[in-house]
């Protein structure tokens, strides 16, 4: 396959911009200890995604710049600047959690299982690394999505960081579509069911340790909190699955990953990025330094 025929195959907007946004938040807040509608169990489930970001980040930084020499001047563009927001997301979700662990959480257990997870991981071919990452960047975008569509989930959330979780999601939304962009040329001499095939597998191994390590995670936080047993099953699972939900509510997006076809920007949802742009107060323009890479 030809750049001719991969720029067919990518419906990426051409007119998108990634832009990082360098924005601090809650720097000087104690942030509550149940800060999310003043429950330990909508609190568990965001500190126990937060504790993952910066690790897996680096991560995703990483196993798409490992094809950086692949793409096409565009794509390397985006390349660099989806990999600016992944490091300043590490910064400020390393920020957040030790405000987490400030109000008494001990998030060690949780970065220990991503740290695990990663080990795994080593030796493995570059491109399975690529397509996780694209199976996880997926997630990420919908949740994203979710999060911005409905107001309802950070409702009555510490302002401080509930502005960090929206941020972070325009952003998400932004790059949604650099890791598949970079499979696409990673994969241009590959058949299109061998393609779909290695991107469906990963993409179920990625979602059973991404619900099994989170629901651990939870579970863990909510440990802290003196909640065990069925009471912390019950209110997890709720939080998760029932109401307010948002992984339920995010299923119908994540099974369009398997469908033919398949591209990020099939959807095209930057509505919700100009609505918070035209919102917030923060900084339209790279950071004025320059950003440290991902080691």
């Amino acid at each position: 396959m030809s750049v001719a025929s991969l720029e067919r195959v990518s419906v990426t907007p051409e007119d998108l911009t990634i832009t990082p946004r360098d924005r601090r938040f809650g720097r000087e807040e104690q942030t509550p200890r149940w800060w999310l509608n003043n429950s330990p169990y909508e609190t568990a489930l965001y500190n126990a995604l937060s504790a993952t970001f910066p690790k897996g980040e680096a991560y995703f930084i990483e196993s798409i710049r490992a094809f950086r020499d692949q793409a096409d001047e565009k794509l390397a563009g985006e390349i660099r600047a989806f990999t600016t927001q992944e490091v300043i997301h590490s910064r400020e979700h390393l920020a957040f959690n030790r405000r987490a662990v400030e109000a008494g959480y001990d998030l060690a257990p949780l970065e220990q299982t991503v740290q695990e997870s990663l080990d795994l991981l080593k030796g493995r071919p570059p491109i399975l690394d690529l397509a996780a990452t694209m199976a996880l960047e997926h997630f990420t975008a919908i949740i994203a999505h979710e999060l911005l569509a409905n107001p309802r989930h950070l409702a009555n959330a510490d302002q401080a960081t509930a502005d960090l979780w929206r941020w972070h999601a325009v952003e998400e939304i932004e790059h949604k579509g650099v890791a598949y962009d970079t499979w696409l040329a990673a994969t241009k001499d590959w058949t299109r069911f061998k393609r779909w095939k290695v991107k469906s597998i990963l993409m179920l191994l990625v979602t059973r340790n991404f619900v099994q390590h989170r629901t651990q995670g939870v579970l863990e936080l909510l440990r802290q909190d003196g909640i065990t047993g069925l009471r912390a099953w019950a209110g997890a699972l709720w939080v998760m699955w029932g109401r307010p939900g948002i992984f339920r509510k995010v299923g119908a997006a994540w099974l369009g990953y398997f469908l033919p076809g398949f591209h990020p920007w099939k959807h095209d949802d930057r509505a919700l990025i100009r609505g918070w742009d035209a919102t917030y107060d923060y900084r339209q323009e790279p950071p004025a330094r320059r950003v440290r890479k991902a080691a």
